[in-house]
């Protein structure tokens, strides 16, 4: 998302956006008699609602240019963009139902309910979230420069801004609406990765505030080093549409979740995991296939411009799935035996993953060879995790933390400088030197060391006023469908 011909216009912060910040939560606390700890969740219930009540008079009426003071070539490039990446938007958003899908067929029976509300809920959450601040603090004006950005509460929602740049002859020119919801819909993804490594033994309500704390301040303020003109674009740093921002800090995010929570109970006899086989691979199966169709909104859409590159980046994110999935389904045979669906599924989000950073800085042999490379990695990352002890349901750290690695220091091994035929390499192995790995390096190791210690913060506090983030061992013995919603996914149909 960082080849915007167009910078995200600056927003004017007004003083009552300023006083609703400052004076709003004591206001709400005070209006609610008899607070006290076990009425926690009906404080942070009504929190969302006084902030609603706040936005609406945080807009007034403002000046446009009208749509119709454009030319026709710049009112057609206007519409085709701000389509395109409506499109692009809903593609993203419907990812949530492939995310949803894998995660529950991959898991058992028992946990599906819980894993469907984590993900339809979530979204609504970072959504919200997002909306509120999220999106401010990604791409407001500098506080701290290169590293802090906000620009008041809410979105702002006035086009002028955007039909001023079309009127200049601009391209990439995009309403503040549009360009929310799209960057909204990352900012859900981020999310959801988080539910794969907690599945089967994290507390809905805990799992709710961390995706709150995540969408509304952890991603965005790391996003901002690189899709706002923060610190890590200054040095030339690589990051097309998330493979590092959004994918490795949702991995990063789940992982000290899941070390937090520790392994389900029965997946580690006398040290060595057990297979815990998920229950229906059918949905697991055609939600992969969601997720790749999906990514064509993702990769793509990040080009936030309806132009001549569009169709490149989908053939480079194409190539690397196909070359994900064909790299994880020889090795998994070659090490079980036998070819392995679950492994055939990673793969391709695998190398979904890898070329997501590079989409538009890779040619198209290094796509599927970089995709490729991700399959691998992951059937590897898989046995390295659990030989760690670690509990991933899923995979989601192998395929969104590892990948999201990889897929961003390969760049620097063979990435060229653009998408134009015959640009330049500017990786250690085509000719460009040893500058754009380590620069890329840096940038994955910064959103490391930044999302785990964060995060780690962030758990830890949950945890700590809301007594623990792992539902109790009958409960999850039971299954949390039961436990924490009442309900079964399957109740005409006896558990096996």
């Amino acid at each position: 998302m960082t080849t915007a011909l167009q910078s995200p216009p600056r927003r004017s912060s007004s003083r009552l956006q300023d006083a609703s910040l400052l004076n709003g939560p004591m206001l709400l606390l005070r209006s609610i008699k008899g607070f006290r700890r076990s009425q926690s969740w009906a404080w942070l219930a009504s929190i969302p609602l006084a902030l609603l009540g706040l936005g609406v008079f945080t807009f007034s009426a403002r000046a446009e240019v009208a749509l119709s003071d454009l030319t026709g070539p710049q009112a057609a490039t206007f519409l085709a963009d701000n389509l395109w990446l409506f499109i692009a938007t809903i593609l993203v958003i419907f990812m949530n139902a492939g995310f949803a899908m894998v995660e529950a067929g991959m898991c058992r029976q028992k946990n599906a309910v819980n894993i469907l509300a984590k993900n339809l809920f979530v979204f609504a959450l970072a959504v919200t979230a997002y909306w509120v601040i999220g999106y401010s603090l990604m791409y407001g004006g500098s506080v701290i420069d290169g590293w802090l950005y906000f620009q008041g509460l809410f979105v702002d929602p006035d086009p002028s801004g955007a039909l001023e740049c079309a009127a200049a002859g601009d391209t990439g020119c995009l309403v503040p609406a549009v360009d929310f919801l799209f960057q909204s819909a990352f900012a859900g993804t981020a999310a959801t990765i988080v539910s794969g490594l907690v599945a089967e033994r994290v507390k809905f309500g805990e799992f709710v505030v961390f995706s709150i704390v995540l969408t509304a301040f952890i991603y965005p303020i790391a996003g901002s080093w690189q899709w706002n003109g923060g610190w890590l674009s200054e040095l030339g740093f690589i990051d097309f549409a998330g493979s590092s921002i959004v994918h490795s800090v949702g991995g990063w995010a789940g992982l000290v979740g899941a070390m937090l929570l520790g392994p389900r109970i029965g997946k580690f006899v006398d040290g060595k995991a057990q297979a815990m086989p998920g229950h229906n691979m059918a949905i697991a199966t055609l939600g992969a296939l969601i997720l790749w169709i999906g990514w064509y909104g993702f990769n793509p859409g990040s080009e936030l411009a309806m132009d001549q590159y569009v169709a490149y980046v989908a053939v480079t994110t194409t190539l690397a799935a196909a070359g994900g999935a064909i790299a994880a389904t020889v090795l998994s045979t070659i090490t079980s035996g036998k070819p392995d669906l679950t492994m055939i599924i990673n793969g391709i989000l695998a190398g979904l993953v890898s070329i997501t950073a590079g989409c538009g800085n890779m040619t198209f042999a290094g796509s599927w060879l970089a995709g490729a490379v991700g399959g691998l990695i992951v059937v590897v990352a898989v046995a390295a995790l659990d030989s760690a002890g670690i509990d991933d349901p899923v995979g989601a750290f192998s395929v969104h933390g590892v990948c999201g690695v990889w897929g961003t220091v390969v760049i620097g091994l063979w990435g060229v400088d653009g998408m134009d035929p015959g640009s330049a390499g500017i990786g250690l192995l085509n000719g460009g030197g040893i500058n754009q790995f380590l620069i890329q390096a840096l940038g994955a190791a910064a959103y490391g060391i930044w999302t785990v210690v964060t995060c780690w913060i962030a758990w830890q506090i949950i945890g700590g006023f809301f007594g623990g983030i792992r539902v109790s061992e009958a409960e999850e013995t039971q299954g949390l469908d039961i436990g924490e919603h009442g309900m079964e996914a399957y109740p005409d149909f006896a558990s096996s």
